[in-house]
């Protein structure tokens, strides 16, 4: 299934139970934190969850869902992936867009296929099967799963 065929995206997973009240450890594998805000939905494979509150804590997010309601429930969540529909974005870059497309660059030619993109502090990687890294900074414009036109700097591709 391709990407814009998915109407949810994987954007997380309960690590573990926190405290006693049923809140849990969220890591969160998205930068749109609203994910999290108060009264948002997030799907599972067990059903849906209302996030009640969440708090930031240190690298993942501390958070009460409805249905979360004790350390024992808790502790059953653990490890399960929570989904959220995708996103209206148009300056966005989705990652499960890239896998597969061919990337072109500013004169056309063809740089080869992304096989897989590796999160980095500055700006996530393209990986090539040319063996070519692109740093999305350089992406122009994306058609899921089929191409991607880059700017990059001269001599990126040397």
């Amino acid at each position: 299934m391709s990407a814009p065929e998915r109407p949810t995206l994987e954007v997380g997973r309960i690590i573990k139970a926190h405290g006693l009240k049923g809140q849990v450890l969220v890591d969160l594998w998205t930068d749109r934190i609203e994910r999290l805000d108060t009264g948002a939905s997030l799907e599972s494979d067990r059903g849906p969850l209302v996030v009640l509150a969440a708090g930031a804590h240190q690298d993942r997010f501390i958070v009460s869902f409805d249905r979360i309601e004790s350390r024992e429930d808790a502790e059953l969540w653990r490890g399960v992936v929570l989904r959220a529909p995708r996103l209206h974005d148009e300056q966005a870059i989705w990652i499960d867009e890239l896998f597969g497309a061919e990337v072109y660059d500013a004169t056309g030619v063809s740089r080869g296929r992304v096989v897989e993109v590796e999160a980095n502090p500055a700006s996530d990687i393209m990986v090539l099967d040319s063996g070519a890294l692109v740093p999305l900074t350089f992406v122009t414009r994306v058609e899921a799963n089929v191409r991607v036109d880059v700017e990059v700097p001269e001599g990126l591709f040397e």
